[in-house]
């Protein structure tokens, strides 16, 4: 493990979740443009496969709304089947939303610029 600095995204983003039978869709919407751009950079469809690896993803992909300042990853066959065939505790995503916000990003260099404004 790294001793660089770390943030979560959910010091930089928000998230949603939910589910399209067995896949599962994850919305990260950046509190600032310049959230947004370095999300872009650092949030790859390898670090979102990698986090979720325990749900056995067979295929991650990503969106990008620049719109919006938002990504969006869709993670296929995650949820054991979908909401009427799985046994899991969350067949239909809704926890994958908050489950993202924990994932551990390096520091940007610029984190003020990336903070929601109170």
């Amino acid at each position: 493990m790294s001793d660089a600095p770390q943030i979560t995204l959910s010091e930089i983003a928000h998230s949603r979740s939910g589910d399209k039978g067995n896949h599962a869709n994850i919305g990260v919407v950046a509190h600032t443009p310049a959230g947004y751009e370095w999300l872009c950079e650092h949030l790859t469809v390898e670090r979102v496969a990698e986090y979720f690896r325990g749900l056995e993803p067979t295929r991650v992909e990503r969106f990008e709304l620049p719109r919006i300042g938002a990504l969006n990853f869709v993670l296929y066959n995650v949820l054991g089947g979908g909401a009427s065939l799985s046994l899991r505790m969350d067949t239909q995503g809704k926890l994958l939303g908050t489950a993202i916000a924990q994932l551990p990003l390096p520091r940007p260099e610029h984190l003020s610029e990336m903070l929601r404004r109170v």
